[in-house]
């Protein structure tokens, strides 16, 4: 059985705080708390007459802690000394914020933890790696910063700048590989007594850390791998986490439950202060009976999913670029919308067998969708979609008809809500699939989530959040309360199909029924 010591670096909400620790030491471990000594003194009074009584509490000594500065990793030794002192049955130590949250039973954690004598780190080579995206790279290390580039940017980089002209790198210390991942970790006691061993030897290191750039990136990693054999070391941390294509920090909240729990980690950060709900829920998952849980790493892809395209139309107002041009009264477009590309092409095919000119595919959405030659506009979906309606304009002149039948992915609501602003007559058909979980999986694989074939293990997480997509979509289109809006449904009769369709082509119910037979259509 594992003993886990929870090392919690947190500076605000002591309410948080409090009822963090009570959790975690609910189920037989332990935590030590360090708080920001910058932060209110009367958070602090409150956090220690609430846990003080608690065995399985402790205090670190407290530092006033800077982003980017040395003083993390002192916050983090002096609270692993506490801990190590403190809890002589811990066998494991994991590092953790206020903004964490469990998102595993704590008996899944135990198996996890026991299943193999090693620790969890995130190292890659600081200099062969491309781990760090933005930024400053060596300079973190070849000068020393004494000036913090959040709070004091001019002399920050004014300092920087002064030691590259005079020649001032230093060199990196002989022995020790510089490694950098993520700060989370979870150690082992056997690796925790080595790190502090070493701090206590090696002042030459620490003089050199103590004046680089963010390294709480690369001290523990690089000092963890010096005293530890590779072997022993998992490069990963168990402790998911996010960032905005903005790089801050995502953000979770009530309906992130089922996402997170259900991936290969342990913790996640951060979780809104604000989500009482989510809290609740995880704190409950926690102390639940140990349960067999679906993991996988998809996340990530799931986030960049719904937000590059789930979430289109409802946050973002329109483009200006995508005011230019009008259709006109003069036209009349009728949009098909339908998931199933290959339903909607078959729809529109039908129509132009019969003879009813104008039809094209998916314009919007398929870049290899065939158009006439519109001075090389056609080119790319990017360039179509960048000036929808001067781009339809020049459509509707370049065919030399008045109508047009376009095909839609639903996902695409904002092209159906900015020609709604148009003066042009607009019907719409939505053809309602059926989606078998299959389907799902095979979307995903199309659009990039998940390799082909890669869905062993996470298929019912992956489904449901596309099934909640779909569902979303299509609730989308209901929300736009469009006048002339018709179905025509996989599970409806011939006959209901028919009239839909009549009314979207604007021709009699007799005349429409060829083209609304459920029979082939949905194959």
């Amino acid at each position: 059985m594992t003993q886990i010591a929870y090392i919690l670096l947190c500076h605000k909400d002591a309410d948080a705080i409090i009822a963090q620790a009570e959790l975690l030491t609910s189920e037989g471990d332990c935590i030590a708390i360090h708080f920001d000594k910058r932060a209110d003194a009367t958070a602090y009074a409150r956090i220690t007459e609430a846990l003080g009584a608690n065995p399985r509490v402790t205090f670190a000594k407290r530092v006033r802690c800077g982003w980017g500065e040395w003083s993390l990793v002192e916050a983090s030794l002096n609270t692993l000394r506490a801990a190590i002192e403190a809890f002589p049955e811990a066998t494991h130590f994991y590092l953790l914020s206020g903004d964490c949250m469990p998102i595993k039973p704590r008996a899944y954690m135990d198996r996890l933890l026991a299943a193999g004598d090693r620790d969890f780190i995130e190292h890659n080579d600081f200099f062969e790696s491309d781990w760090i995206k933005t930024g400053i790279k060596e300079e973190r290390l070849i000068y020393r910063h004494h000036f913090n580039e959040r709070q004091q940017k001019g002399l920050f980089y004014a300092s920087m700048e002064a030691q590259r002209r005079l020649g001032m790198e230093r060199p990196i210390p002989d022995d020790v590989r510089i490694f950098i991942g993520s700060q989370w970790w979870v150690l082992r006691r056997a690796t925790v007594e080595k790190v502090l061993a070493f701090v206590a030897e090696r002042q030459d290191v620490i003089r050199f850390f103590r004046t680089t750039w963010i390294p709480d990136e690369t001290f523990f990693q690089s000092v963890v791998m010096h005293v530890v054999a590779k072997t022993e070391v998992e490069s990963r941390t168990l402790t998911y986490l996010d960032f905005s294509d903005y790089g801050m920090p995502v953000v979770f909240y009530a309906d992130h439950f089922e996402l997170l729990r259900t991936q290969d980690h342990l913790f996640a950060r951060k979780i809104a202060g604000t989500a009482g709900g989510l809290r609740q829920k995880l704190a409950e998952l926690y102390q639940a009976k140990d349960e067999e849980i679906e993991t996988g790493d998809t996340a990530n892809a799931l986030y960049r999913y719904i937000t590059r395209r789930g979430r289109i139309g409802r946050r973002f107002t329109q483009r200006f670029w995508e005011d230019g041009g009008n259709i006109g009264r003069a036209h009349e477009l009728l949009l098909v919308v339908c998931k199933k590309w290959h339903v909607g092409q078959r729809f529109i095919g039908r129509l132009s067998e019969a003879g009813i000119g104008g039809t094209l595919g998916y314009i919007f959405d398929d870049p290899d969708c065939a158009l006439p030659d519109m001075g090389n506009l056609e080119s790319s979906r990017e360039k179509r979609g960048r000036h929808r309606r001067a781009f339809l304009k020049l459509l509707f002149t370049r065919t030399g008809s008045d109508r047009l039948i376009v095909c839609l992915d639903p996902s695409n609501i904002d092209v159906i809500r900015d020609f709604e602003q148009d003066e042009c007559p607009m019907r719409v058909l939505e053809i309602k699939c059926q989606v078998s979980d299959g389907y799902l999986l095979g979307h995903a694989e199309r659009v990039g989530l998940i390799a082909v074939g890669g869905h062993q293990g996470i298929g019912a997480t992956l489904v449901a959040t596309l099934r909640r997509e779909f569902r979303d979509e299509s609730e989308a289109l209901l929300d736009l309360n469009l006048a002339r809006l018709h179905h025509l449904r996989e599970d409806g009769s011939d006959a209901q199909n028919a009239h839909a369709v009549a009314g979207f082509l604007d021709m009699p119910v007799e005349d429409a029924a060829p083209f609304a037979r459920r029979d082939g259509l949905f194959d």
